[in-house]
């Protein structure tokens, strides 16, 4: 916490936000209102390529509101990046991140920034309920969570989301790490220091579609996996040693029913098949999942920028 104000820093990415912008920023700012007198507060909203009126909206609020930047991205760069883009803004001491469609109440800020004056260094909000939500996506969540934490090298904390309070210190070291593709609350996990889960209740949505339909909370998913795990090669290698030993002892077996039983003929065409099937199934599991592997090491190597900035709205508040 830096000697002078204490500031925080609320980073909102945004996609196609008309109908919440507004509710999400009455109750931002009436949490803001409940601050300590010597904090100030920022709010960093990126516009994450939004072709609605989402930009135009936000404009207007950052035109009456000093305490609000806007972000534009030049296209739709997605969740995760639009999410760093707004952390790499932000200079608060303590920066929380929260989603705008309301899930994640404002209220739990305060007693994010609790926990964080006890000195925690990262505060993440741990799901207890999720209204609103059908049975498939609840299930379909805790399992993907709980395999995470079973393949992950690094712990990270089941049923998380984005939707957590991160020290000064935390903050800098995540802007170092500049990989392609990312998983941020895993990145978070992989930092390091003292971390802390609030329980809180999750509301359903104020209002729209989600804009993580199943396609891409599988690639959210598998990013997670492919990030922070190498088991999922260590498995393809088993397989390929599983496959290799059946082969073997089948060998052995044809061998020695020959010499037992030199008039028997060796039952074929199904046994033949069955063997080559698994043998083609196995191999392209591991080419897939080898594939994948060598293609984020692709796409690191480019070194490309993470996200486009078309327009900065707002001044920033080191230069206040």
């Amino acid at each position: 916490m830096s000697e002078s104000r204490p500031l925080l820093s609320v980073v909102a990415p945004f996609y196609h936000s008309t109908e919440t912008i507004q509710e999400f920023y009455r109750r931002l700012k009436a949490v803001t209102a409940r601050l300590e007198p010597e904090m100030g507060h920022e709010l960093v909203f990126v516009d994450d390529g939004s072709r609605d009126g989402t930009l135009e909206m936000l404009r207007e609020i950052a035109a009456a509101d000093r305490a609000v930047r806007v972000l534009a991205l030049s296209r739709n760069f997605g969740h995760q990046v639009a999410i760093t883009a707004g952390i790499d803004a932000a200079a608060g001491d303590a920066v929380v991140v929260i989603d705008d469609d309301l899930q994640d109440p404002p209220e739990v800020i305060l007693e994010m920034l609790g926990k964080w004056r006890e000195g925690y260094r990262v505060v993440y909000g741990v799901r207890t309920k999720r209204k609103g939500e059908s049975a498939f996506k609840v299930a379909s969540a805790k399992l993907f969570y709980r395999l995470l934490g079973r393949l992950s090298e690094t712990p990270i904390p089941l049923d998380t989301g984005d939707f957590r309070l991160m020290d000064r210190q935390v903050v800098d070291v995540l802007k170092a790490m500049r990989e392609e593709n990312r998983y941020v609350r895993g990145m978070v996990a992989w930092v390091g220091f003292r971390q802390y889960g609030l329980p809180y209740e999750r509301d359903a949505r104020f209002a729209g579609e989600t804009h993580y339909p199943l396609g891409r909370m599988l690639d959210l998913a598998l990013n997670g996996i492919l990030s922070f795990s190498r088991k999922p090669l260590e498995l393809s290698t088993r397989l390929g040693m599983l496959a290799t030993v059946v082969a073997f002892v089948a060998g052995i077996y044809i061998i020695v029913n020959k010499f037992v039983h030199p008039d028997t003929q060796v039952a074929g065409w199904a046994s033949v098949l069955v063997a080559v099937l698994f043998m083609g199934g196995v191999q392209l599991i591991s080419v897939g999942v080898l594939g994948a592997y060598v293609g984020r090491v692709f796409y690191e190597t480019k070194r490309r920028p993470l996200y486009v900035i078309a327009e900065e709205i707002g001044t920033p508040r080191e230069v206040e």
